[in-house]
């Protein structure tokens, strides 16, 4: 039986896409211990403390994943302009619940392994549209 490269991948692809979506998210916001982070709650969990630097907070989990209807409520002062979570354990972080952040800070969440969305992750954190800051 000949395979060719291209259909190879193409089985692969179907095969992680069948894969990816059949498997549930297990909930995982667990901070890697580096920064003050806390984290309380499962599946629905509240992410306090961390480094405050100026108008920016840092935080960093070993593990950041969301399942269906859970939640990651970030609660920072209403100084906190921006919020930078890493994620350092090497594994992909699967979201798929709702992400928030208080007042008006912008949230990044950094993850060298990858981050997936899946359909019923949501965001409410406020939103730069091509440089536009009014919204």
């Amino acid at each position: 039986m000949k395979v060719s490269i291209a259909g190879l991948i193409l089985k692969l692809a179907q095969f992680s896409h069948l894969h990816i979506d059949n498997i549930g998210v297990d909930a995982q916001v667990i901070p890697d211990g580096t920064l003050n982070t806390t984290v309380t709650g499962s599946n629905n969990y509240s992410v306090t403390n961390g480094s405050h630097v100026g108008n920016n907070l840092f935080h960093s989990f070993s593990q950041f994943s969301l399942p269906r209807n859970g939640s990651a409520v970030f609660n920072n002062a209403t100084d906190i302009q921006n919020i930078f979570s890493r994620v350092t354990g090497g594994n992909v972080s699967h979201v798929d619940g709702l992400i928030q952040a208080n007042g008006s800070a912008n949230l990044f969440l950094l993850n060298p392994s990858g981050i997936i969305f899946g359909q019923n992750a949501r965001f409410n954190i406020r939103w730069f549209l091509c440089g536009d800051d009014s919204q």
